[in-house]
């Protein structure tokens, strides 16, 4: 039994759905941008005499709305929020479907051990978030040359900021995937999803606003704020390494989790 050809066709129809829900959100926020653009004096102005904090806890701090990459680091926000629900939900699901579904009896007796079932699990969600992350690079290039009606931007920036996304995804996924060991059973993934990315993101959005500097570094939308990588041409290299230990104990922690872990089954 190949299982990383079964849980892949699994996620075939989440992939086109999620890929879709981030290509529109890219195009629609960059179809606007022309239009915004040409009163961008204006709103810089309207957003100057907003409160920090305000601005701070929707991501709109030190940005120039009249740029390319401005505009595009503000929508960027939203596209991450779908690309983060995505990963969390697979996440969350890579295990527990088995014990959800009662389908452990099936697969557990086979001639593979736990270690290389989790592997292809692991695989089969990287190459579907992989899938939705071709789609972001290509929508947001070919976006970005629809829309941004001659006006320069940096294309070494963007690139960067894209390279960014898999590790993003990557931390919701396997953070998700260790939280649901700890747990007995999850009979429903939707509200443990919801409550990791919307709470990563409300730490991102109020802990600057809150003056709670440190609270921010544990959110992945932190360690790769749109705005900090476009505005930079970089990456704030030491948040970045918090993603990558999370990611890399995380994993540990699942092979360690899920050799042992008493699967509940139907008998």
């Amino acid at each position: 039994m190949n299982i990383y050809k079964h849980e892949l066709k699994m996620k075939i129809g989440s992939v086109i759905g999620w890929s879709i829900a981030v290509f529109a959100i890219i195009f629609i926020f960059m179809a606007m941008f022309s239009a915004i653009a040409e009163d961008a004096e204006l709103l810089n102005e309207t957003l100057a005499s907003m409160p920090e904090q305000l601005l701070q806890a929707f991501g709109m701090t030190g940005i120039d709305m009249a740029t390319v990459l401005g505009f595009f680091g503000f929508a960027f926000t939203f596209c991450q929020i779908c690309i983060a629900i995505q990963a969390a939900n697979y996440g969350f699901s890579l295990v527990s479907v088995e014990e959800t579904d009662m389908t452990a009896d099936f697969l557990l007796p086979k001639p593979v051990s736990r270690s290389r079932i989790l592997t292809s699990k692991l695989l089969a969600a990287l190459t579907a978030l992989t899938i939705t992350n071709v789609v972001v690079w290509v929508s947001s290039f070919l976006a970005i040359s629809m829309f941004r009606d001659g006006r320069p931007y940096d294309s070494q920036a963007l690139i960067l900021l894209l390279a960014g996304v898999l590790l993003f995804q990557l931390v919701f996924l396997t953070v998700g995937v260790v939280v649901s060991l700890f747990m007995k059973r999850v009979r429903n993934v939707t509200p443990y999803t919801m409550a990791l990315v919307f709470g990563a993101y409300i730490l991102n959005a109020f802990g600057g606003m809150l003056g709670e500097d440190t609270i921010e570094l544990i959110t992945p939308f932190k360690h790769f704020d749109p705005n900090y990588v476009l505005g930079n041409a970089g990456y704030d290299v030491p948040l970045v390494l918090i993603s990558v230990v999370l990611v890399l104990v995380s994993i540990v922690g699942s092979y360690r989790l899920y050799t042992r872990r008493n699967i509940q089954t139907a008998m």
